[in-house]
């Protein structure tokens, strides 16, 4: 007797793919395995179809919606004139809602599961029961940026801290309103049960996909040593703050100690924004999945530790997983370390920033202690973060859900 699927409405704010790292990898992996147990309908918005044949194959149908800029005279106005901040009102758009309300007037379907919470408000109202995967609590994110902005921009800071009021109001809003939220890491969850009252948060373990820990290294260590900041995004703020605190902080005094040490902060639009760094010493690339000269795995196998200090929380880093599963090191501040569960200083380096530096300089003149670490690193990401397992833990919640 065959099966029946569950059928699952998926509404993502982007197309999930893998030549992305962050939401877009994780989103694309959650569909990958999910799809032999559920009849996947995937409702995205996107400027472009990039990577939209490689999610189809895991989908019954997906519906690209067309956005415009993300900087134009509409959003802009819409953000000074409406309740919306930025983030929501650039992902507003009539042919989404639309296209969302057309599935669900058309079809049945079990729970509709959200990527992220700004494309709520496109959603109509409905008694099928909504999941809110919240990948990252957003307002804490963009409230951390407005508390360091510099320059002119401390000019504009009461409309950012406007802007990020209006973030937090309709987070939490969507937070209460929909019949479960899934975190992606435990902060997040306590933080979310705490705003929301709610005691059914639940919790997804993100995870690395099996090529990660499971095939055999393509390329040799660098013969000298080496550090990475990546394999990122550059787009995401978060990102750009830690690459400028290796730069300012951290890379001078690595440097001195070990001069021939080089660094590589490599990344989706990393030459975007860091071409300027560009030196013998100092190499900035693009690297991802869909034709660049190297995919993140070349720079996992090549360098010796993964530094990236973080100075806000928030979800899980994609790129500590990929790069413990490659048994690449880790040195991260506590604020990077969200969701996953290491022992301190035996599968990675969690240190207060002042300590970045030189936990470093000793990982890098310590053959034995980093190849250990990395050793045990792709063990742990082996045995607790698959991503089969974490889609599980998933498809369970769904589960309790539907019945």
């Amino acid at each position: 007797m065959t099966k029946t699927k569950r059928k699952i409405l998926m509404i993502t704010p982007y197309i999930p793919r893998l030549s992305q790292s962050g939401g877009q990898n994780s989103s694309f992996y959650s569909i990958k395995y999910l799809s032999p147990d559920n009849d996947i309908t995937l409702i995205c918005l996107s400027p472009d179809e990039e990577g939209l044949d490689d999610v189809k194959q895991y989908c019954s149908k997906v519906i690209v919606v067309k956005r415009g800029k993300t900087w134009n005279l509409r959003n802009i106005i819409l953000t000074a004139i409406s309740p919306y901040p930025f983030l929501v009102a650039k992902h507003i758009n009539k042919n989404f809602r639309k296209a969302i309300k057309k599935e669900l007037d058309d079809n049945s379907f079990d729970l509709i599961h959200c990527d992220c919470f700004y494309p709520m408000p496109n959603i109509p109202k409905t008694k099928t029961p909504i999941v809110l995967v919240d990948l990252t609590v957003e307002y804490a994110v963009y409230q951390h940026y407005v508390e360091t902005v510099q320059g002119w921009k401390k000019l504009i800071s009461p409309f950012l801290w406007l802007d990020v009021f209006k973030l937090k109001y309709w987070e939490t809003y969507y937070w209460k309103k929909t019949r479960t939220v899934v975190a992606f890491a435990q902060e997040d969850q306590e933080l979310i049960s705490k705003i929301t009252k709610r005691k059914d948060i639940e919790l997804f373990q993100n995870g690395v996909d099996n090529k990660f820990f499971e095939s055999k290294p393509k390329t040799s260590k660098s013969k000298f040593p080496s550090i990475l900041f990546g394999v990122s995004n550059m787009k995401w703020m978060q990102n750009r703050e830690s690459v400028e605190m290796i730069i300012k902080d951290s890379w001078p005094e690595i440097k001195k100690a070990i001069p021939n040490c080089k660094l590589y902060i490599i990344g989706r639009h990393a030459p975007d924004y860091y071409q300027h760094y560009q030196s013998k010493d100092v190499i900035v690339e693009e690297a991802d999945f869909d034709g660049q000269p190297h995919d993140p795995m070349y720079y996992y196998q090549h360098s010796w530790v993964l530094l990236a200090p973080m100075g806000s929380g928030g979800g899980t880093r994609n790129k500590f997983l990929e790069a413990m599963a490659c048994r690449l090191p880790i040195v991260t501040t506590p604020e990077g370390m969200g969701g996953i569960k290491i022992d301190n200083f035996k599968h990675s380096i969690v240190c207060d920033y002042n300590q970045v530096a030189t936990n470093t300089i000793k990982l890098l003149k310590d053959d034995k202690v980093r190849n250990k670490m990395g050793d045990e690193a792709n063990l742990l990401i082996r045995q607790k973060y698959s991503y089969q397992n974490s889609v599980n833990g998933l498809s369970q919640i769904y589960q309790k859900i539907t019945n």
